[in-house]
């Protein structure tokens, strides 16, 4: 049982890196403790943000170009529609995250945007109703993914180019012997040149040295019907947005995409419950529905007063300083990293795939991956 590569966990990460190696002609092993896509991880919920005017840090607008070019080969490859083209606005104060952040990243690297004072806003998105002091990044090429259509998509690519994914099986361990990697899985022991751990909220159990420096976190997604205007929160008039507040939780949302019966989606960015993947209580509580409900009062009148329709439990995995960690191990040069994506990493699977797959085949990436280097918390 040789493989060149095994890859712990088969969400977005996994999935993606599983096809690019089966597709470089790798021997490639997969596996993860449930059924891909699943909503045990983070890797759910019906639709995810991608946006190129990156408030985190413009060091992400190489990987996010890169990141687009590769979702639209997928959609070509595949022949499914996984990426729609909404628009998005990055609403807050002035100096505000999402706004001066997404504003830095766009005229650092030349990106098309338009700034949006209050009355513009209104304007031309009705159901926005931002406090005369807030301004709006809008950004053209911002929109949605679907995340369970792409994980199937990976998978399904992934073995058809031969790689062997094994779902339902739990990894009890991995060690480095020489120079292999060995991996225990329900009572078998399988043998790798090269491996990589992608295993999302379970990666503290995988990492213990890293542990301290991933939390998991107890989000929270919410659906609602709008009490009116229903038509104003479809695709075509309601970009997806992130809007961060003065004061209060930082939230986000969607335009309507299945549909005004399927509900809007909206959720809390950040700011969850510490827990472990073992412990998450993934009903959706009365306080989680309120909490929601406060962020949109004043904001979104008319989906604040709408209905709640249904909820859904997110294990988010952070790091401290919120940016991922991606390269090879510290320890061992045969042993690839990708964890803490939560809260904005969904977007970068396409590109993460690549890249882990050159760090194996390579030994390093073209792409500027410095800033999560899996060592700066050591």
């Amino acid at each position: 049982m040789t493989f060149d590569t095994i890859i712990l966990g088969l969400g977005a990460m996994g999935s993606s890196t599983a096809d690019e190696l089966a597709q470089r002609g790798q021997r490639v092993l997969g596996f993860d403790r449930h059924e891909p896509p699943h909503t045990f991880g983070s890797t759910h919920g019906k639709s995810r943000i991608i946006r190129l005017a990156y408030m985190e840090d413009p060091a992400y607008v190489p990987l996010l170009r890169r990141a687009y070019e590769r979702w639209s080969d997928l959609e070509s490859a595949s022949g499914r529609n996984l990426l729609q083209v909404t628009g998005g606005l990055m609403i807050g104060g002035v100096d505000s995250t999402a706004v001066h952040g997404s504003r830095a990243s766009a005229e650092e690297h030349g990106l098309p945007h338009q700034m949006l004072d209050a009355a513009e806003v209104r304007r031309r998105f009705p159901e926005f109703h931002l406090p005369s002091d807030h301004l709006a990044l809008y950004e053209e090429i911002a929109g949605v993914l679907v995340p369970e259509a792409c994980i199937e998509v990976y998978m399904g690519r992934a073995r058809t180019a031969g790689a062997e994914l094994r779902t339902n099986t739990v990894v009890d361990a991995w060690e480095v012997v020489g120079d292999q990697v060995r991996v225990s899985a329900q009572g078998q022991e399988y043998v790798a040149n090269q491996l990589v751990i992608a295993a999302g909220p379970w990666a503290e159990t995988l990492l213990p040295a890293h542990a301290p420096s991933l939390q998991v976190t107890r989000q929270v997604m919410h659906w609602f019907q709008p009490a009116s205007n229903v038509a104003n929160f479809q695709a075509d008039r309601f970009p997806v947005y992130v809007w961060e507040p003065p004061e209060g939780d930082v939230f986000y949302g969607f335009p309507a995409l299945d549909g005004p019966t399927r509900g809007v989606k909206i959720a809390i960015h950040h700011g969850g419950e510490p827990t472990t993947v073992a412990d998450l209580d993934r009903e959706v509580l009365p306080h989680d529905v309120r909490r929601i409900k406060n962020c949109m009062n004043e904001r979104m009148p008319a989906l604040a007063a709408g209905e709640w329709m249904e909820g859904a439990v997110c294990p988010y995995t952070n790091t401290p300083d919120e940016h991922f960690i991606l390269g090879t191990h510290p320890e061992h040069e045969n042993v690839h990293l990708a964890s803490g994506f939560s809260g904005h990493g969904f977007k970068f699977a396409s590109v993460v795939g690549e890249i882990l797959a050159d760090l194996v085949t390579a030994g390093s990436s073209q792409l500027p991956i410095d800033l999560f280097s899996p060592g700066r918390f050591s």
